[in-house]
């Protein structure tokens, strides 16, 4: 056997990712606020490109993506229309038949999507009409009207106090104990350690402590919560002896042994039942009617609408800038004198936004065909509600659509649909399949927790259902499933046992 060196060749496939790729793909999982920021990066590093939203007429006249082949990338066959709506042409049924279709009668393609009508359509997403970002009061989704918070701070408002009545060194101890206090109004830190790391004595430190739990809101300060509602029951005047007991022992209270505490209070039914509705009106949670970090709402990617027969569908253009790749600039610059070192980055420049205009609008196109698929497979629920929802996955959508399954899950995540019902991320409609009990099509599992959920809260507070009662009128409704995966959906939706409920229920009797 020969052991002399040789050259060998070898034909080989494989998949590179160019940086370009690679940044496509980045672009689809980001949201559209995720996309402005990442847009204002670019115009800060690129000055080919602007935003075409601020532009006077006479530069956006010049500005405009030049000629240039197609990126070295492709989500989706591009032969659908160009603009960022598209309608959903079906009948008013729940069957998912329909294919995908443009109303040319309605659609004015020289605008990219109907929120650049806001002064004639009247609502944020402009043609679609709808009336906000969705979520509001719909029994199908969360509310998200009431997500403000106080433009002062809780540190402020403490520190203002303080400033008024504390002087000296007690202030500064005063200012490193409200540093250490959450947005809940509790003390987060030992107060020996804060003792020792200021090296003052602990007795101070918990005479300086007394004097915040003074402030405004009562209850801050505390370092538990029994102590807050102590705190609150002494402002009031109601921390007696027996309410001192009752605050000592809330984990009863929280499981209902309601005999138990009228043992260790030493009172009867009546005082009991006053002294728990007393409690109740108690903050468990004072600081948080002060703002600590503002709370933001989350805003809509996706606008969906019933339009006649069918549904429209389009990006939320409001959060998008329109990227444009100013030529006049570009002409005005190359037609220079340069060294090849700056023509070689003016061409780079230009590639680079040129690329980056395309992939944005490929990204608005993908979303909107992964959107209108949702759509259409999951019409039963725009039209119907919830328990109409039907179970799906990635690679359904992925097939009816002629794209990769990775492709449609970068697409869904992070990102949120607004429509009638209110507002939803687009994860919220891939659920698994429950399987009927008579036979017939498989229900979601979103649709057998609403089922759950609504049994129990109509559930008669002298009768409270089990979990084998539930499974018993689930089966009764057609729904074929266990009774550990009916508790398993009962504790992912925050619903105690039977036991608890039935706890629960004899406390808000009492009180």
């Amino acid at each position: 056997m020969s052991l002399a060196p040789r050259l060998d060749l070898r034909q080989s496939q494989s998949l590179v990712m160019t940086p370009q790729l690679q940044q496509a793909i980045k672009l689809l999982a980001l949201s559209n606020l995720e996309i402005e920021t990442f847009i204002a990066e670019e115009l800060e590093k690129n000055p080919l490109l602007e935003n075409g939203g601020t532009g006077n007429d006479e530069r956006e006249s010049g500005s405009e993506a030049p000629d240039a082949p197609e990126p070295d990338f492709d989500f989706e066959e591009r032969d659908g229309p160009a603009d960022a709506s598209e309608l959903i042409a079906g009948g008013g049924e729940a069957s998912g038949e329909a294919a995908l279709d443009v109303d040319f009668a309605a659609e004015t393609f020289h605008h990219d999507s109907g929120s650049d009508t806001i002064g004639a359509g009247g609502g944020l997403d402009g043609s679609l009409g709808l009336t906000g970002t969705g979520g509001g009061g719909s029994e199908d989704g969360p509310d998200f009207d009431n997500l403000g918070s106080s433009d002062l701070s809780l540190a402020d408002h403490l520190m203002a106090q303080a400033g008024a009545s504390i002087d000296g060194g007690d202030l500064f101890i005063a200012a490193h104990l409200i540093d250490q206090i959450d947005e809940a109004g509790y003390l987060t830190a030992p107060l020996l350690d804060i003792a020792n790391r200021l090296n003052v004595a602990l007795a101070r430190v918990e005479d300086v402590l007394a004097t915040i739990q003074t402030f405004d809101p009562t209850g801050v300060g505390a370092r538990n919560l029994a102590e807050c509602l102590a705190l609150q029951a002494k402002e009031a005047d109601r921390y007696d002896p027996c309410m001192a007991r009752l605050i000592d022992n809330l984990d009863l209270v929280a499981r209902g042994d309601l005999p138990r505490l009228k043992r260790i209070c030493d009172v009867d039914d009546e005082d009991l039942a006053d002294m728990i509705r007393e409690l109740r009106n108690y903050d468990p949670k004072p600081g948080c009617r002060y703002g600590g970090e503002p709370t933001l709402a989350v805003t809509p990617d996706i606008f969906v609408a019933r339009r006649g027969a069918g549904w429209a569908v389009e990006i939320n253009a409001a959060t998008l800038p329109r990227l444009l790749v100013n030529r006049a600039y570009y002409t005005e610059v190359s037609s220079g004198p340069q060294d090849k070192a700056s023509k070689a980055w003016l061409t780079d420049m230009l590639a680079s936004a040129n690329w980056l205009v395309k992939a944005l609008d490929q990204r608005q196109r993908t979303i909107i065909k992964v959107a209108s698929e949702i759509v259409k497979q999951q019409e039963a629920f725009f039209l119907k509600g919830v328990a109409h929802l039907k179970p799906m996955t990635l690679r359904q959508v992925a097939e009816a659509i002629e794209m990769h399954e990775s492709t449609v899950s970068r697409v869904t995540s992070n990102k949120y649909l607004s429509c009638a019902r209110g507002l939803f991320e687009l994860k919220y409609f891939f659920t698994s399949a429950i399987q009927s009990s008579e036979g017939g099509d498989a229900v979601s599992a979103e649709a057998v927790k609403n089922a759950i959920r609504t049994l129990i809260q109509a559930e008669d507070p002298k009768k409270i259902l089990s979990d084998d009662t539930l499974v018993e009128l689930l089966n009764a409704k057609g729904f074929d499933i266990a009774r550990r995966t009916v508790a398993k959906y009962r504790e992912a939706m925050g619903i105690g046992s039977s036991v608890q409920r039935r706890r629960q229920k004899a406390l808000e009797g009492v009180g």
